[in-house]
């Protein structure tokens, strides 16, 4: 257990998924000077999916990668920034460009069993005298033992730390305790935890994490992000502080950086909420990207998309499967069909 854990605000990027990737340069900046005034740790800018995200595929955004760093690294003081790599959407000019920009962490992302696709990413990063951190994606989907081979990759090829992900939401605490604590026993680096809230537990999970032996943990602002968000950073900060942890960020400056500068920013349909689309995607454990494309197949095949998504993650689906949904909603239907004949 650390007595001072690592913050990492996503506002700016996993948030980015919220409001369809539409934060202008003007925006971020604003929102990075209430977070930097904060105290804030670490604020994380690119597109929701990464550097060089921006694509008919996962969303158009306001702007480019240096447009938003540009607005972004002039209003951080003391507040590191921070950059994610997708290995296949980023690119090594993404990397320079973050590194000439004054980035200062650039974190690599994977699928939860594809580290070895890492190696060249991260030691150009290290190259180019950023800190490099390891994300494992979609954690729920290996077990604690494959998680920590990936892991071990990942701190072979220069990792200072590498995060457990929960990017569907779908861990329980005892799942989370699992996989970080075998890390936190078995690595020589930082292991972190990402959470998301599709089943209520980012705030819980972040803890069971951290009494683990965590040492950075993320959140967003209102706890904005993909599917029912992240773990929200105003109520992390306070949970963190009753629980005795010594803190950076200041609680009164990050309530009013959500409160009354992220706030006026957004609407009503771009609040994250837990309904019963997020509650399925968690439970099922499947990408929140997969939900528009299960209703629509489930509507042209007549059959319930919640089944749709139900066996998707049984067949632990990954981004980039979407085409399988149809195969999905084809079969059920033509199952549904020969009960009736029956």
């Amino acid at each position: 257990m650390t007595d001072s854990p690592r913050l990492v605000d996503m506002t700016l990027r996993d948030g980015m998924h919220a409001v369809d990737h539409q934060f202008t340069p003007a925006q971020m900046a604003d929102v990075a000077s209430a977070l930097d005034a904060a105290e804030m740790d670490v604020v994380e800018v690119s597109h929701g999916d990464g550097m060089g995200g921006s694509s008919i595929n996962y969303g158009v955004s306001a702007a480019d990668t240096e447009a938003y760093l540009e607005a972004v690294a002039p209003e951080l003081t003391d507040t590191e920034l921070s950059v994610l790599l997708l290995p296949g959407i980023g690119t090594v000019e993404h990397i320079d460009l973050a590194a000439d920009h004054g980035a200062d962490i650039c974190r690599i992302a994977t699928h939860v069993t594809e580290a070895d696709i890492s190696e060249e990413h991260f030691e150009y990063v290290t190259e180019r005298g950023l800190e490099a951190n390891g994300l494992l994606m979609l954690s729920h989907m290996a077990p604690p033992e494959t998680v920590l081979e990936q892991a071990q990759l990942m701190a072979e090829y220069g990792a200072e730390a590498v995060y457990v992900m929960d990017s569907a939401g779908a861990l329980l605490p005892q799942d989370v305790r699992d996989r970080v604590g075998l890390l936190t026993d078995e690595l020589d680096i930082d292991v972190g935890f990402h959470a998301h809230n599709n089943l209520g537990l980012a705030i819980g999970n972040t803890l069971a994490a951290l009494d683990e032996g965590a040492v950075t943990v993320d959140g967003c602002l209102r706890g904005l992000g993909a599917g029912s968000g992240n773990a929200q950073m105003e109520v992390l900060v306070g949970a963190l502080d009753r629980a005795g942890y010594d803190v950076g960020p200041d609680l009164y400056g990050v309530m009013d950086a959500a409160e009354d500068v992220l706030l006026p920013m957004l609407d009503d349909d771009t609040m994250p909420e837990l309904d019963n689309d997020s509650l399925l995607l968690g439970y099922a454990g499947v990408y929140s990207s997969f939900l528009r494309h299960a209703r629509r197949a489930g509507e042209q095949y007549g059959v319930d998309p919640r089944d749709i998504l139900v066996e998707l993650g049984e067949m632990e689906v990954v981004g980039g499967q979407e085409d399988l949904i149809t195969d999905v909603a084809d079969r059920l239907a033509s199952e549904g069909a020969a009960e009736a004949d029956d």
